[in-house]
């Protein structure tokens, strides 16, 4: 019999098996957008698939649009179906099984490939993540106490960029190697025979990544507990759409929530852009290689782990709001470090720096400053997403979780376009103007604004209620 929700066993949530069930679902999930979305597969995708970098950009980036449509316009719907029809895991099974077939096919996507099969197979295993993702998160509010949420939710992310790391070192160290020397970044020759003239190792990533994720979800199968079954699909279906029209009138009449969720929308347009272009923003100031990128990833992971863990025990003891804002501040902080930084100089030109013939690694004095204030990116941008979710979490009851996850999601996506927009706009504005690496430091410059404006829509919505008397600056 499972333990009522205020009960003991509830409070003390890293020491119960369920729970680690259901944190082992993110430790599963990350490498697929760490090692196929980010580091390894897009870039071959881009660079060695497609006929030439434009088109293969198109076709990328096209992949990555449609699929944050249809999550965007179904994620609702699917958690209001869920939310009446009962258990999360059929759901997750089900997108698993296409996932992990879309995943293991990528082996095939060999240079000369047909681009639109290779991207409708990224189409299909990223929306089957972000769907996985959906279910994965409503289970939370049922399966430990809301104080405990926060704390939970960031160990989980923290877990999660754990699995990326030990991921992406294994790809760079043992299978993907080098066009021109053969060779992986210790040295090796590539696990297997891989060919890297033939793109064999970023290959490798697609049907690896779905055995990963094969083995480390099946703990929240097995040790995780349901919801019970509720109502037939078809029923579920037809009540469900009936449940997502109240519940966007009911959204509106919960002033503190619908607050929260604009606000997010628009800081996680500028956290997402962020991730998405900071590391092609460096490449392109100064000359990294897929290698050095990589491993800029890698350093990002691990501080991510760091504040994932921290802010676990601060969202326990000052709430999800405190995380959130705190996290908000750093990234503003780092943004304008990175935008500070040129090739010669950081923080404006405050602190120049001579002529460098160092090669290697991150050689130059304003790699090694760049990659400073990329820790602060690090520190900050897991425990805000991870908070984020601890905060909807707390906020909704568990028979609602779904359906409000699902609008979490849409709002995630409803605007994602705007912050990548800004930037390539004021880019090409700036183009005109000045030189290239003066113009790409001006354009990134636009995700402080919705930083900015997310942390003061923030600032003034109450956070979830909390049954401990503590509060911080922010509450």
């Amino acid at each position: 019999m499972i333990p009522a929700i205020d009960s003991p066993p509830y409070r003390v949530p890293l020491r119960r098996r369920p729970v680690w069930g259901w944190m082992a679902f993110d430790f599963a999930a990350q490498p697929f957008f760490t090692v196929i979305i980010t580091f390894v597969f897009g870039p071959y995708f881009v660079s060695q698939l497609a006929p030439d970098p434009a088109t293969g950009q198109a076709w990328w980036s096209g992949a990555i649009t449609l699929t944050g449509i249809v999550v965007a316009l179904l994620s609702p719907f699917l958690g209001s179906i869920a939310d009446r029809a009962g258990p999360r895991k059929p759901w997750i099974a089900s997108f698993a099984v296409v996932q992990i077939g879309a995943l293991a096919l990528l082996w095939f996507a060999a240079p000369g490939s047909p681009l639109v099969l290779v991207a409708l197979l990224i189409v299909l295993a990223q929306i089957s993540a972000e769907f996985s993702i959906v279910f994965n998160d409503a289970m939370i509010p049922r399966l430990v106490h809301r104080d405990s949420i926060g704390r939970v939710s960031n160990v989980a992310w923290g877990l999660g960029y754990a699995g990326g790391i030990i991921f992406l070192f294994f790809t760079l160290a043992f299978l993907a190697g080098s066009p021109t020397t053969g060779r992986t970044i210790l040295g090796l020759e590539p696990l297997f025979g891989l060919d890297p003239a033939a793109g064999e190792g970023a290959r490798a990533t697609g049907p690896l990544a779905a055995l990963w994720y094969l083995v480390f979800v099946l703990p929240m199968f097995l040790f995780t507990p349901d919801r019970p079954k509720a109502e037939p699909i078809a029923t579920a279906a037809r009540d469900g759409f009936k449940d997502l029209l109240a519940t966007w009138r009911e959204i509106r009449k919960r002033p503190a929530l619908f607050r929260f969720l604009i606000a997010r929308m628009i800081y996680q347009d500028g956290v997402s852009a962020l991730l998405v272009l900071g590391g092609a923003f460096a490449a392109g100031m100064f000359g990294w290689s897929i290698t050095e990128s990589g491993l800029f990833g890698i350093i990002l992971n691990v501080t991510a782990i760091l504040g994932c863990l921290g802010a676990s025990f601060l969202d326990a003891r000052l709430g999800s709001k405190a995380v959130i804002g705190m996290s908000i501040l750093c990234l503003i902080a780092a943004t304008i470090g990175i935008v500070s930084t040129a090739p010669g100089f950081t923080a404006f030109g405050l602190v120049v720096f001579g002529p460098s013939e160092a090669t290697g690694l991150f050689a130059t004095a304003a790699e090694k400053s760049y990659i400073a204030w990329g820790l602060l990116i690090g520190l900050a941008f897991g425990p805000v997403q991870a908070s984020s979710r601890s905060w909807l979490a707390q906020a909704v009851t568990a028979d609602e979780a779904g359906r409000y996850f699902g609008f979490y999601a849409l709002t995630g996506r409803a605007t994602s376009f705007l912050a990548t927009g800004a930037v390539a706009a004021l880019t090409a504005v700036a183009a005109a103007l000045t030189d290239p690496v003066t113009a790409s430091r001006i354009g990134m410059s636009a995700i402080i604004l919705f930083l900015i404006v997310g942390l003061a829509l923030l600032w003034g919505t109450p956070g979830p209620a909390r049954s401990e008397t503590r509060r911080s600056p922010f509450a």
